[in-house]
């Protein structure tokens, strides 16, 4: 083992040859079809896949790779000068539109549950606009009915779950196995808020080990969701009734509404980036619905950023909010995590104060951490550690 030195921190230490450890943050776009899903799909990532207006146009699940817009970085860069910024990324998958009856094989259903089950999060788009061109599976706009159909489906297949794991369970306790009478007892819990027309995610467990238990069961109702309201262009605030209907069903869901144009975010897609800034302000809106989405995903998955940088690159890192600096530096590379000896930490606000990392540490603000340090949003951080040979 040999310690890295002062004058090579976190990026800088990195073997070109071995590639960083981040697991990306994934969310899945999801709902009946032709609410929009793709062409939100297709603005957020400048993907240009075609989508067209009918149902099942998304048959294999589109994937794009998302770059997180946080303003931040220029700051930072303003003082630190470097060739390569960075943003922190994450991963869209838009799943094929799901139908009433999808959780017994109807439409596309089991490729959509199959394919939902992997993302991390899941952002729920709701048609709120009104288009007679654009047809609607169910022949009227209604978001709560749209809502419950995507809810009771999603519910069903996880009730299958539960019982298809129910019944393994059982047969172990039968053998003596005390894990799965602890399991059972889970899945009892699961089954019993299923049936009463509430999702897993209400579910909170205090012990690790139960949490595990319920993670390792992949149900769909226990992931976060965040409703995305797609909006007509004259109600880019969302102040509709129907949007007001979403977020009182998102309070009692215990997540949030964000409201969204479809067809404005692909129109800004198409402009270069001045013209995009100069229509956002001349329709009053301060940021891209990517800023809002991304931000608001983050918030429902417990996220936050940090940031690191070497002599050429600056970037922006996602840890869970909580994280310890060991499970941050593990974010950059598991290098990190395994050898690392301690975090030096400083804040935005202390570099725009002073204005370099040499008055920062002249004014004895640059912070000193060992393993217990939890990571805070926003914090500027270079890890040193010991590189096995």
């Amino acid at each position: 083992m040999r310690p890295v030195s002062k004058d090579q921190p976190g990026l800088a230490a990195l073997d070109a040859t071995l590639p960083p450890t981040e697991s990306l943050m994934e969310a899945g776009i999801v709902g009946l079809p032709n609410v929009g899903k793709s062409a939100l799909f297709n603005a957020l990532t400048a993907a240009g896949i075609a989508c067209e207006n009918y149902p099942f146009c998304t048959i294999e699940p589109n994937i794009g790779a998302v770059s997180v817009p946080d303003p931040r970085l220029d700051i930072i860069n303003r003082y630190l000068h470097r060739s390569r910024v960075i943003p922190a990324v994450w991963k869209l998958v838009d799943i094929a539109g799901l139908v009433r009856g999808a959780s017994l094989g109807e439409g596309l259903g089991n490729q959509f549950l199959g394919h939902i089950r992997d993302v991390d999060a899941i952002l729920h788009v709701v048609r709120c606009f009104t288009n007679p061109n654009v047809i609607h599976v169910d022949g009227s706009v209604d978001p709560i009915r749209d809502i419950e159909t995507v809810d009771m489906e999603l519910a069903i297949a996880d009730l299958a779950t539960v019982e298809r794991a129910s019944d393994k369970a059982r047969r172990a306790v039968r053998a003596h196995d005390q894990e799965s009478q602890m399991q059972l007892e889970i899945l009892d819990l699961c089954r019993a808020r299923l049936e009463s027309g509430q999702p897993v995610r209400g579910l909170v467990f205090e012990d690790a080990l139960h949490a595990d238990m319920l993670r390792e069961l992949h149900l769909l109702t226990a992931k976060p969701v965040l409703y995305i309201a797609n909006v007509d262009e004259d109600d880019m605030a969302g102040t509709s009734h129907d949007v007001d209907r979403i977020r009182t069903r998102a309070v009692d869901a215990g997540s949030q509404v964000v409201a969204v144009s479809a067809q404005l975010e692909t129109e800004l897609t198409q402009l270069d980036p001045s013209d995009r800034a100069e229509m956002l302000q001349s329709l009053g809106l301060a940021e891209s619905a990517l800023a809002s989405i991304a931000r608001s995903t983050y918030r429902i998955l417990g996220l936050h950023s940090f940031f690191s940088h070497n002599a050429d690159e600056l970037r922006a890192w996602t840890v869970r909010i909580g994280a310890r600096a060991p499970e941050a530096a593990g974010v950059i590379h598991s290098d990190f995590q395994r050898g690392f000896i301690r975090a030096e930490v400083y804040s935005i606000e202390d570099l725009v104060a002073y204005g370099s990392e040499k008055g920062i540490k002249e004014h004895g603000k640059l912070s000193i951490h060992g393993k217990d340090y939890i990571v805070q949003d926003g914090d500027v951080i270079h890890f040193l550690f010991h590189l096995s040979k």
